[in-house]
């Protein structure tokens, strides 16, 4: 679609424009939009979503394609760590968008557990998210349980909310900690100054505690076991940060470095346990840390 700047919307921002004049829901819609390069200037260039726009300007729109109504199954490959008729644990990699998003909607791990687990997925999660218990970054990779009934769902979400499911990472971050063992406790929510990022924030946020314990040093890095006991979005790579050692090759919250080979955050969901819906049984499962964590481990051992 072609859009006109009228004289109400001269000296107005790209992003705002766009959801001002209804092309879009939301003013973050039109910045995801703007970020895939769909919206252009009429010779194709694309547009920044900061642009101050001028009367009599024209916009160049082209809107996605519908969102599927729900996820459909796609034969993605999985590392299955456990199955049984009652739960599923997946050993994720890097890169695996958990659940339909934006951007990503035939290329998630839902669709890759629909067409693996059938119908067998619980449906307490709704339509674009079954089975989902709990998620990962898409650039933190290891263990993700998602639930096969509604029964096994609601008692694993159960455990997760007494903090029961217990998850245990492993990440190098810049720097060392001040002690071998440090717990912080800061709320965490949407950064003020970001609404893409999280921060530690009193405003609109929730609380968080997340227990960092030193495994190796090298001259400037640290491997560290992390340990939640909340499941904040973003919670490691946010607390990590506000401590002064941002997680290595995070290159939203500070710890992007080159060298290193990695583009995002060295960050694996190394542990789960959690009592067995059905037979009531304590489980146990790890994942070994996978060849990018290994790789620079090696590298940081040779420095």
């Amino acid at each position: 679609m072609t859009l006109t700047v009228g004289p109400e919307n001269a000296g107005t921002r790209l992003d705002a424009f766009l959801a001002a004049v209804g092309a879009v829901p939301t003013r973050s819609a039109a910045q995801a939009f703007i970020e895939k390069g769909l919206v252009c200037a009429p010779d194709g260039s694309p547009l920044k979503k900061n642009r101050i726009l001028s009367e009599g300007e024209r916009i160049e729109f082209s809107p996605p394609e519908p969102v599927p109504a729900k996820p459909e199954p796609r034969d993605i490959p999985l590392d299955v760590v456990y199955e049984d008729g009652d739960v599923i644990v997946v050993n994720k990699p890097k890169g695996l968008v958990v659940h339909p998003a934006p951007g990503h909607f035939d290329d998630t791990l839902v669709n890759a557990l629909l067409f693996h687990c059938g119908s067998s997925l619980s449906g307490v999660g709704g339509e674009l998210r079954p089975g989902v218990v709990h998620r990962l970054d898409m650039d933190t990779s290891g263990l993700i349980i998602a639930a096969k009934n509604d029964r096994a769902h609601l008692s694993l979400s159960a455990q997760l909310a007494d903090r029961t499911l217990s998850r245990k990472y492993e990440a190098v971050v810049i720097g060392h900690l001040r002690e071998s063992e440090v717990t912080v406790s800061a709320p965490i929510g949407r950064s003020p100054a970001d609404r893409k990022k999280m921060a530690v924030t009193e405003r609109n946020s929730r609380p968080a505690v997340t227990h960092f314990f030193t495994l190796e040093e090298f001259p400037g890095y640290a491997h560290l076991r992390c340990v939640l006991e909340t499941g904040r979005t973003h919670q490691i790579r946010v607390h990590a940060a506000h401590i002064g050692h941002p997680v290595l090759g995070d290159p939203v919250y500070g710890g992007a470095r080159e060298g290193f080979g990695l583009t995002s955050q060295c960050l694996h969901a190394r542990e789960l346990s959690f009592t067995h819906p059905a037979t009531g049984e304590r489980m146990t499962l790890t994942s070994p840390l996978p060849e990018y964590f290994e790789a620079v481990l090696a590298k940081l051992r040779r420095l």
